[in-house]
């Protein structure tokens, strides 16, 4: 029995090497830096996964807090974690043998009257009692579970990384809705304004109207003109309900209330450090999942490989057998079996090797998807720093035309009042001003977005940045 046993320990400690592929990580050759930036920095650039707290708004930060804390999303990653973490326990208890209390109590009789008389003396009931330890445990002589365990562990790590996936992309879109929403705030004291003018403008033509220096015709222009204003304040209110339901939905507060800002204007984007590495790409919490998800397709090639050899097991019991209750836990009624086993595939019409075959495909699949991964982060990195270094630069061009508007306006005002030009001409002059100031502030909103998809896309926030409210 001791060389049966040390044989099988040395059977077991021989299978240190796993077979299948180690994991390699696939090269992949990215750009230094990305189209239209200097070159990159150091690598080391260090990303804050709270970037939102960069914006510096109160509300904001409870909106996020809260949406961290309710939203179904994130609870279903979470329960996604305990799934795989629970999965990876599994994976590593089948490294240990399994051994099993088993215990019977029998009592048979037999027959008398068989071809076969029974010996006098034998009774014709008899008990039997038996208590024993058992297991039936597989060696892993070829790293098959060794394999099983690194593609769980793999997997538990993807179910985090896609934890922080699902966190990046809500704590994004709550923040771009509350920018949406503030932007619309913005947008409805610009609107009520405008409405407020015009509504003092066709006052001003009633009277002139009424002192015979006005006609019909611009009393009518007036009118349509305040109309047009109020109508476009109740589409902006309604605009604003919606995306206030959206925000509860995504905080998970369906009784949200946001009040309005009382900032006219929108924050400036923080702006991003110069030079950012395209290695950023590799904090990505999707890429690593994409990653983590291809180590654990290649270590499952190894666990279809190990299927198609030789498999040991090691069974056995240890215990006691007696015929009388008080005799069980003596030293004579003890038994044990302890046994080798050896299970080969011979025929099996492909299976295995169809399996194997199979998980290399998937290992190829994963691998290709992580490129993917790659690549769409470095295109949406460089799609975000082109949106917000455009819309930075247009911002200067919807500012000095909001002025030219409010100058026009004027001027159109003065005219109109001397009576050297018609009503027709205000309010051209008006509707140029409030287009003006909307196409500013929603410009604006563009530039706020293009931050927030730039953060989401580099997987977090820099340091050191103040945003100013305007």
């Amino acid at each position: 029995m001791r060389r049966f046993a040390t044989f099988a320990c040395a059977a077991a400690l021989y299978g240190c090497a796993a077979v299948g592929p180690d994991y390699e990580r696939p090269r992949l050759d990215l750009p230094a830096h990305y189209p239209g930036t200097e070159a990159a920095g150091a690598p080391g650039e260090t990303l804050r996964s709270d970037w939102w707290a960069l914006y510096r708004d109160p509300v904001l930060d409870r909106l996020v807090a809260a949406a961290f804390q309710r939203n179904a999303d994130l609870k279903i990653a979470v329960a996604r974690i305990e799934e795989t973490d629970a999965n990876l326990r599994e994976a590593g208890a089948a490294l240990f043998p399994e051994i099993d209390l088993g215990a019977t109590a029998n009592r048979s009789r037999i027959s008398a009257n068989t071809a076969t008389p029974v010996p006098s003396g034998v009774p014709l009931l008899r008990n039997d009692f038996r208590l024993t330890f058992s297991t039936s445990f597989e060696l892993d002589f070829w790293g098959k579970l060794r394999r099983a365990q690194e593609a769980a562990r793999a997997l538990a790590l993807a179910s985090r990384y896609g934890r922080d996936t699902v966190a990046l992309s809500l704590a994004g879109l709550v923040t771009q809705t509350y920018f949406a929403l503030r932007s619309l705030d913005a947008q409805i004291a610009v609107s009520r304004r405008s409405l407020a003018t015009r509504e003092e403008t066709l006052a001003t033509v009633r009277e002139r109207l009424a002192g015979g220096i006005a006609s019909d015709l611009d009393l009518a222009q007036a009118q349509s003109a305040r109309a047009d204003a109020a109508t476009q304040v109740r589409d902006l209110l309604r605009q604003r309900a919606l995306l206030e339901h959206q925000l509860a939905a995504l905080t998970g507060q369906l009784d949200l209330a946001v009040p309005a800002g009382k900032r006219a204007g929108l924050p400036v984007p923080p702006v991003p450090p110069a030079g950012l590495p395209s290695t950023l790409l590799a904090r990505r919490p999707d890429v690593r999942q994409a990653e983590e998800q291809l180590v654990a397709a290649n270590a499952e090639i190894g666990v279809a490989r190990a299927q198609q050899l030789p498999a040991l097991s090691l069974t056995g019991y240890l215990g006691a057998e007696s015929a009388a209750l008080s005799d069980l836990l003596s030293s004579s009624s003890g038994i044990f079996l302890l046994g080798l086993g050896l299970a080969q595939p011979v025929i099996d019409a492909g299976r295995y090797q169809a399996r194997t075959e199979a998980a290399v495909a998937r290992q190829q699949q994963a691998r290709e998807a992580y490129r993917k991964s790659v690549e769409t982060a470095f295109r949406e990195v460089a799609d975000a720093l082109v949106s917000l270094r455009q819309s930075t630069e247009s911002e200067v061009d919807y500012d000095a035309r909001r002025d030219a508007a409010r100058r026009a306006l004027a001027a159109a005002r003065t005219r109109y009042e001397s009576g050297y030009s018609a009503y027709l001409e205000v309010l051209d002059a008006q509707r140029t001003l409030n287009d003006a100031e909307l196409a500013y502030l929603r410009n604006r909103q563009t530039r706020l977005t293009a931050s927030v998809d730039l953060m989401k896309a580099l997987g977090g926030g820099w340091k050191d940045v103040t945003p100013v409210a305007q």
